[in-house]
């Protein structure tokens, strides 16, 4: 099995704006695994709020990662190579999304039947408003016209209800709120109880992940449910935070693996809360091994490939809303054509 890697500047539509930061674009890592005339893809897309990094990324494959003299067992190489990866979530996302992918399309199964995923059950996803100047949004708002649902990144305190009555002023949809542990507990109270009246489904992630039993109070007086982002890295944080929340957000970027988010959706379900499939800013690699997770979740918020420009992938799409996974094995992934000899995937 041979071992490629290749790091890609991610460009966006539109500066992406959240409670701690703005970016113009984003570096991620591609990895493929290949064998005979089978690729396997998989993407890391660090976020620095979890001390990641693509240098850090980058630093662990150039020491060149191993693999068993046997391969002839998915779990046998998973287990060997994991060590290796030094910890770091996004990385491990990239290898698991690459070894199923090499691995169904090998026993010629899709990443989702072998995960015993629906693929017909799949939710509606959100679109992506992120924070930004006001006199912007109209232009967003219209952009976003194919999808029903909105996430709405808030956080900034002195700007969140101007930033939602603009909003208001454009469009009647559903809105889910990504505050990006971005609000006081003094406050949030209140807001919480004025978008109940603004068409809001829900609130992810108030305040900081330190601050639970501020989030646990919010959550016995708050009309709409109260989501956990940052506090839902994997599952061994379920148990911990279950009391303080309504629902969980799953982004494999921030707990390693297709199995672990599985895992994770079991647990919650366990625990009796609901599950959203969230991502970072990735292409449709990321995007579409996430996917793979959307039959058994209650929402979906998997738009960072329609917020970039330049994706050379194609992978899941949305209609009417609706994602819907690629035909084919493995995660169903093929290179965009319109990028030509722009993007090698191999050199």
């Amino acid at each position: 099995m041979e071992l490629t890697f290749t790091t890609y500047r991610i460009q966006l539509h539109h500066t992406f704006g959240i409670a701690r930061s703005a970016n113009d674009w984003y570096d991620v890592v591609f990895i493929y695994l290949k064998d005979r005339n089978l690729i396997g893809r998989g993407e890391a897309a660090p976020s620095l709020r979890y001390n990641e990094s693509t240098e850090r990324i980058l630093s662990v494959m150039k020491q060149k990662v191993r693999f068993p003299e046997d391969c002839s067992n998915r779990d046998v190489i998973w287990n060997y190579v994991l060590p290796q990866l030094k910890g770091i979530k996004a990385l491990e996302a990239a290898f698991s999304m690459a070894l199923w992918d090499w691995w169904s399309q090998k026993n010629e199964k899709s990443v989702s039947e072998y995960l015993g995923m629906a693929r017909t059950e799949m939710p509606i996803t959100s679109f992506t408003i992120a924070i930004g100047d006001l006199d912007e949004i109209g232009q967003k708002i219209e952009e976003a016209q194919p999808y029903t649902i909105l996430k709405v990144k808030l956080g900034t305190p002195n700007m969140d209800r101007e930033i939602m009555t603009e909003i208001r002023r454009h469009t009647d949809k559903v809105i889910r709120i990504d505050a990006n542990e971005g609000w006081q507990p003094e406050t949030a109270h209140h807001f919480c109880h004025w978008l109940a009246d603004q068409n809001v489904e829900f609130v992810e992630q108030p305040f900081p992940a330190d601050q639970l039993e501020y989030t646990a109070a919010l959550k016995e007086k708050s009309p709409l449910d109260i989501y956990a982002d940052e506090n839902s890295m994997d599952s061994a944080d379920i148990p911990l935070i279950a009391h303080a929340f309504d629902g969980i957000n799953i982004k494999l970027m921030k707990c390693g693996s297709l199995e672990e988010g599985k895992r994770m959706i079991n647990l919650a379900r366990f625990h009796d809360l609901k599950i959203m499939l969230g991502c970072m800013v990735e292409s449709s690699v990321g995007i579409t091994a996430a996917a793979q997770l959307a039959g058994k979740v209650n929402a979906a918020d998997l738009d960072g490939n329609l917020l970039i420009n330049n994706d050379p992938y194609r992978g899941v799409t949305v209609e009417d809303g609706r994602l819907v996974l690629p035909e084919g094995y493995g995660l169903g992934l093929s290179l965009d054509d319109s990028f030509g000899e722009k993007f090698n995937e191999l050199k």
